[in-house]
């Protein structure tokens, strides 16, 4: 991704966390992982960690502290009610977005 690519993914990347989150529970690594094999390869991994930070700040996901083999326990994040339904506005203001972003490219053609 270059440099464009990443200041649009900036404004979408807390829906695709919750995204990942909805299909299962996860910790921060696991959510950088699978976003990078999904094509988001220059995801910095603190960038997930601050957007994790932030949907639990915000009450968008239960945490749970899990022992962990290697080091101090991870973080393990379960995406709520609330957070489905924040992800569910997420996919509503996109659907709309991508609609009028693609109107305007037909547009031009």
């Amino acid at each position: 991704m270059g440099r464009h690519d990443t200041e649009m993914l900036k404004g979408v990347l807390e829906g695709v966390v919750l995204a990942v989150l909805a299909r299962r529970p996860a910790y921060g690594y696991e959510i950088t992982a699978d976003l990078r094999d999904r094509g988001f390869t220059d995801l910095a991994e603190g960038t997930v960690y601050a957007i994790l930070v932030r949907i639990e700040q915000r009450d968008l996901v239960d945490v749970e502290k899990v022992a962990s083999e290697k080091g101090p326990p991870r973080k393990v994040f379960t995406l709520n009610d609330t957070g489905r339904a924040q992800l569910a506005e997420f996919w509503t203001t996109w659907g709309v977005l991508a609609d009028r972003l693609e109107h305007l490219r037909d547009e031009g053609k």
